[in-house]
């Protein structure tokens, strides 16, 4: 029991059920929302190869982790280095069929995606804020997926990922606070490693901003109905209080809240987008 655990602790399935769900979203901003077998598979590629992304990410950070994150499957002993490598396999190769069952743009933005994903894991991580980045981009590319799984990509779709890749971007400096002392140890190059937590929260407080700057354009612009307002509100009030807190207390136990808390104003981003297309 204690493995099989490990092994679904590894894909963090809350994050692939996200990315799963931004294939939805994606789908929704630019047609009537029907359930279709292309719909599915494009679920079924988004969280198979995030969960991918995220077993060969532990893979590599299995050393870090074991100062970070000591509890993490395999610094914990549950899952070995070898096992995790198969199952990422098993994964990524679920992944690409599924896309390749849905169309041919779905395939190839699904192999940029994969790239993409190893890329970061592998070289970009330590690049600091290009890093940031490549994670972001990965984080956006379901939202384009979903409207190439039905066949197109409108301007509500441009702005979202805009918003998205803005907001994620956030995140992932902030989680640099978090992650500093293992980064340290490993020279990876985060904002927070390179200019300190302070320049850090500051960098993540302005991405955050951008991000809720542009939310009112989409309905601004007709692209979307009233039904958007009120949960692009609570977004970007989630996000600009957050941005406040972390700039009063950039402290690793703070930033991790502020971290996993930037997860709720995600979601309430996607419903925001989907109540739109109402």
């Amino acid at each position: 029991m204690g493995k099989l655990i490990g092994f679904l602790q590894l894909t963090r399935p809350l994050n692939c059920l996200m990315m799963g769900f931004a294939v939805i979203v994606g789908a929704s901003l630019v047609s009537t929302l029907n359930f279709t077998t292309n719909l599915l598979l494009g679920f079924v590629t988004a969280f198979s190869l995030t969960a991918a992304s995220m077993v060969i990410n532990d893979f590599y950070d299995r050393e870090i982790d074991a100062i970070n994150e000591p509890n993490r499957p395999i610094p914990r002993g549950d899952v070995s280095p070898k096992e995790a490598l198969i199952f990422a396999l098993v994964l990524s190769l679920l992944g690409l069929i599924a896309a390749s069952k849905t169309n041919l743009p779905s395939l190839v933005v699904a192999v940029i995606a994969w790239i993409i994903s190893i890329t970061y894991i592998t070289e970009g991580k330590g690049t600091g804020l290009p890093g940031n980045f490549l994670v972001s981009a990965t984080v956006v590319i379901p939202f384009i997926y979903g409207g190439l799984a039905v066949g197109q990509i409108e301007t509500s779709t441009l702005l979202f990922v805009a918003i998205v890749f803005l907001s994620n971007t956030a995140r992932e400096v902030t989680k640099g606070i978090v992650d500093v002392e293992g980064d340290k140890s490993h020279n990876i190059k985060t904002i927070a490693v390179t200019y300190g937590e302070k320049t850090a929260a500051l960098a993540a407080a302005v991405f955050s901003f951008l991000a809720v700057s542009l939310s009112p354009l989409p309905w601004m612009w007709g692209l979307v109905s009233d039904w958007f307002i009120p949960p692009v509100i609570l977004t970007d009030l989630g996000l600009i209080v957050s941005a406040i807190l972390l700039l009063r207390n950039y402290s690793r136990k703070n930033a991790k809240k502020i971290k996993n808390l930037s997860l709720v104003w995600f979601v309430t981003g996607l419903l925001a987008f989907i109540l739109g297309t109402i």
